[in-house]
This record gives structure tokens, sequence and C-alpha cells, in this order.
């Protein structure tokens, strides 16, 4: 394991124990921004962390993005898709109790794609439909934006709301909004177990985490 990845994995150890004690808030607020920032490329939060998603991305072409490697079962359009709305909806309708950034800004417009899940109920020819179609510049756009909103959201939490379990009515939400389809509803049975600390330490840390990594097998892949 690289460096950058191991101190990652150390410090989400140390987020995982500030989470579980309130009086280490800020310490968790201030862990929590850190491994988030090195998710995201350099310029959301511009930390001077080493940046997963750019080293990730880099050098890859508009086809690059699009195309699905043999006995792979994603594209990288699909993977940032995927972290961008899991994201956008867990931090918003469920840590936040705000609406989703998806629906603000005219973001299903400027995407391009009728889709509106998160990814986990499409099918192959779904996953390879949406790669095709998704306008690329706009995807990274919302990503970055939804990564800003997080930490906004994140930074307004005050001691003791690491333990709030989330609201049975916030996940009812998920589902009306057609975020999360029928045949993926097992993400709202887990979402539904998880206090605000399980949200914290999965989206937007280890889920994004563990994706980036699946680009950078991709990338090895669709570069050689």
């Amino acid at each position: 394991m690289d460096p950058n990845r191991q101190i990652w994995n150390e410090k989400e150890q140390e987020l995982q124990r500030a989470l579980a004690h309130p009086q280490q808030h800020p310490e968790a607020i201030d862990l929590f921004l850190r491994q988030h920032a090195m998710l995201h490329a350099a310029e959301m939060a511009h930390s001077g962390l080493h940046s997963f998603a750019d080293e990730a991305l880099e050098g890859l072409s508009e086809a690059d993005f699009r195309r699905i490697p043999p006995k792979s079962e994603h594209s990288v359009a699909w993977i940032l898709w995927h972290l961008a709305r899991i994201e956008d909806v867990t931090m918003n309708l469920l840590v936040a109790g705000s609406p989703q950034l998806f629906n603000q800004e005219n973001w299903p417009e400027r995407l391009k794609v009728t889709v509106r899940e998160t990814g986990n109920a499409l099918d192959e020819t779904g996953i390879a439909d949406l790669s095709a179609a998704v306008d690329l510049e706009a995807l990274l756009l919302y990503r970055l934006a939804v990564g800003r909103r997080t930490r906004q959201i994140v930074q307004r939490l005050r001691p003791g709301d690491f333990e709030q379990k989330v609201d049975p009515a916030c996940l009812e939400r998920i589902m009306a909004e057609g975020a999360v389809e029928p045949p993926a509803r097992g993400l709202i049975e887990y979402w539904g177990k998880r206090t605000i600390a399980g949200l914290l330490l999965m989206p937007p840390t280890r889920h994004n985490f563990v994706h980036l990594n699946e680009i950078c097998r991709l990338r090895q892949k669709l570069l050689h």
C-alpha cells in the first residue's frame, strides 16, 4: 500500500474513534474534513493534501471515462455518478434534512441524463447508457458541488449530533424522489440502521475511497 493510502486508512480509524466520543467533537470534524478533502479534486477544498480523485482521473480521455473495460462492471463515468449521487442523497436528505443538490441548480438538464437514482439499480445496459450520455464536464462539477455542500453540512453539526439516528421519514423521501429505486431498497435498510456518525464513516469517506481505488484498477486496463 502506498504511503498516502496507508495514512488515510490510519486517519479513518482515528476518525471512527473520535466520532464515538462527544468530547472529541472538534477533532472529529477536523479529521472528517481532512479525510473528505483527499477524496475529491484538490480544487474542492484547497487543503494542500493529496487528492486520490485527481490521481485516479489523471490522463484519462473522454473515451476512457465512458468505456467499460472487458471483464469489468463499471465505467469511470458511472463510478463518479454513483459517488456523487450517494453523497448528495445521504448528506443532504439524511444528515441535514435538506433537499438534494441534484434537485437544485438545474442539474438533471446540465448532466443530460434522465436517470435520477444512485446507479445501484441499473443493469449492464443502463450503466452503459448512462456512461455514454452523461455530460462529463457537468458530472465533475456536480461532484465538486456535492463535496462542498457536504463540508458545509458537517461543519454545522453540533456536539451530540453524531449519535442521532436517521429519520425514517427522510428514508421514505429518498424513495419518493426516485433517488433509490425498489431493486436497490437494501440501501434504505442499511442507512436506516446508521447513526449520523455511521453515515459520515461510509458514504462521504470510506465509500468514496473504495470506489476511487476501483477507478485506479480500471485505469490500468484503460491505459494499457
